[in-house]
């Protein structure tokens, strides 16, 4: 039911208004970025910072982005304008690219998208996640690799299932591969009863407000 509810207010009853409203930004930016290019012809290299969509243009050319990593909640567009992820909760440091489905150990990916309360989620160093089955998340999440080169590959990938509020941002999600299921923890307090995975890079359904921004998937 909660589901629902949250699929009716994510409706938007004119798609096109969402889509013009995107495609308006993106002209502008692509648009000052020639014109940018144009003025630096001939120059030497170390110009100024050049930003080719409008996401990354609303944070990446700030040089004190990383102590400000929440204002990229303020960046989505498109449908999934409103999506905050974790903006009002705390951060949490993933130290650990380890997975266990029964018992995830905390620093963690597994362990930090299983917190019922709002997480901002960041990387430590840059590591490669094999995750052993699929990675299940509770609501008002974001997982932002800024800073680290963060891939989730030659394992299971993200299922984003009966949740809202969910950004992931800057991840490197590729080869991902069926995996057999079988029982996952899937929030704090709960283990949940899976099936054979798809083998999908990312698996959407029944979710609302997820914001996926500028993060890379090859399958």
């Amino acid at each position: 039911m909660q589901a629902k509810q949250n699929l009716d207010k994510a409706y938007h009853p004119h798609p096109e208004e969402v889509t013009n409203h995107y495609n308006e930004h993106a002209a502008r930016i692509l648009m000052e970025l020639n014109s940018t290019r144009r003025d630096l012809r001939g120059q030497k290299k170390h110009g100024p910072c050049e930003a080719t969509n409008p996401i990354d243009q609303c944070w990446r050319c700030d040089p004190n982005w990383e102590k400000n990593r929440k204002r990229l909640a303020d960046c989505v567009l498109g449908f999934a304008l409103g999506t905050t992820g974790g903006k009002d909760g705390e951060f949490y440091v993933v130290t650990d690219e380890s997975d266990d489905v029964l018992d995830p150990k905390p620093g963690t990916l597994r362990h930090a998208v299983i917190q019922i309360r709002p997480l901002w989620i960041t990387f430590s160093h840059s590591m490669v996640v094999k995750l052993k089955e699929e990675l299940i998340m509770t609501n008002n999440k974001t997982i932002d690799g800024r800073g680290a080169n963060v891939h989730i590959a030659f394992g299971a990938g993200l299922t984003i299932q009966y949740v809202r509020n969910i950004i992931v941002h800057n991840i490197h999600i590729h080869d991902i591969v069926s995996t057999h299921g079988g029982m996952i923890k899937d929030s704090e307090n709960h283990l949940g009863l899976r099936t054979e995975s798809d083998g999908d890079g990312i698996s959407i359904f029944g979710a609302t407000t997820f914001g996926s921004t500028s993060f890379h998937v090859q399958l």
